[in-house]
């Protein structure tokens, strides 16, 4: 159950960032060029395959100009 909660969270907060960043007209290199962090970083981040540090999470969101919080809802 933790496992299938933790994945649904991760794939929400992927998509979240995703949605955003093109809603934005923002592609992964531009959220790579603004953060430093590498775009396969970011691609697994989006679909859900890895979990970001909170740091990471907040770099991301600035770069997205939103508030950490509107990434996980």
């Amino acid at each position: 159950m933790c496992i299938t909660f933790m994945s649904t969270i991760s794939k929400k907060l992927g998509d979240n960032i995703a949605r955003i960043r093109e809603a934005k007209g923002m592609s992964q290199g531009d959220i790579c060029r603004i953060t430093g962090m590498d775009r396969g970083y970011i691609s697994r981040v989006e679909n859900g395959s890895k979990n970001p540090t909170i740091s990471n999470l907040e770099k991301i969101a600035k770069a997205l100009d939103v508030n950490p919080d509107e990434l996980l809802k």
